[in-house]
Formats: structure tokens, sequence, C-alpha cells
């Protein structure tokens, strides 16, 4: 995995985290991922293709989905299920945004999906030359896992180098 395909997602995350939910975050476990990843409460999808192709899970555990978007919802009664949701969709929203931004400036063209409601169990699995990094934001409100899977798309790995 190319870290200069990663660090943007890292940033943004960081940031966004940080300043939503007013706190300092800090980065938990980092693991390569071989196997299907493994959903840990609400989950985003995003997928990527162009010069660069992937997928991005931004995934937190249920109850603190719950108190995340309680909180930013302003109000102290807990939130719906479905409220959770589309407060992690939004939150991945922002991150990938910010990522996506930053590797535009760096001349990567490409198309972003919505984020996507990622209900199942078991995501998919990597692949030789895609690998997935599994990250842990540690936040005062809870744990929020992002996963990326990316990728030089096959066209991009092939233009001639410049020089």
């Amino acid at each position: 995995m190319r870290m200069e395909l990663i660090q943007p997602f890292i940033n943004a995350a960081d940031a966004v985290l940080a300043e939503t939910l007013q706190s300092r975050t800090r980065i938990g476990d980092v693991t390569m991922e071989e196997e299907a990843y493994r959903r840990k409460g609400v989950a985003s999808l995003v997928t990527i293709k162009g010069d660069i192709e992937g997928r991005i899970i931004f995934d937190i555990d249920a109850p603190t989905a719950t108190k995340v978007a309680t909180y930013l919802a302003g109000t102290t009664v807990p939130v719906s299920e479905e409220v959770a949701q589309e407060t992690v969709c939004e939150l991945a929203n922002m991150v990938i945004g910010s990522a996506i931004t930053a590797l535009n400036d760096r001349g990567f063209h490409f198309k972003v999906a919505p984020p996507v409601a990622h209900g199942e169990s078991l995501g998919e699995k990597s692949s030789e030359d895609q690998e997935a990094l599994v990250m842990c934001f540690d936040t005062d409100s809870g744990n929020v896992f992002m996963n990326i899977a990316m990728r030089y798309s096959r066209r991009r790995r092939n233009d001639p180098k410049p020089g």
C-alpha cells in the first residue's frame, strides 16, 4: 500500500473527527488486512475509480455512532439507528471529501461515489494488488475505524514515467 495514497485519508479523518467531536483523536491500532473486513458497527462505504481505485469503509461501533449522532444533533435524547447511520455517512463524506481534495491537488483524476450504508458483516477481501489498511482512531466518544483499500489503476501504473 502506498502511503502517498492513504495519508490524505488519515489526515482528513484526524482533522474532521477532532473538529466535529471537539476532542483529541489518537491513532490506535493500525493493521494490514488480508482477510475480508469485519464490520464493527455502523458503517459507510465509498468507492473511487479513475487514476486511483479502491474503497474506504468508515465504521463506528454502534454505541459510539449513537453517541456521536446525538452530540451532533445537539440533543441529550439518543437518536434513532437511522439518524446514526446518516451521521456516519455524513462523517465519511466529510473525511473523503477532504482527502479527495488533497489528492486532486496532486494531479490525480478520479470519480468518487457518494457514501452508502455498508450493512454487510463482511466486506470484500484484499487482493494481490490491493491491500487494505485498517486503522482505529480513539476519540473521547469512542472508537472510529477506517478501512482503506487503494491502488493505482492499471492505466496509471502503465503511464510512462516523466523525465
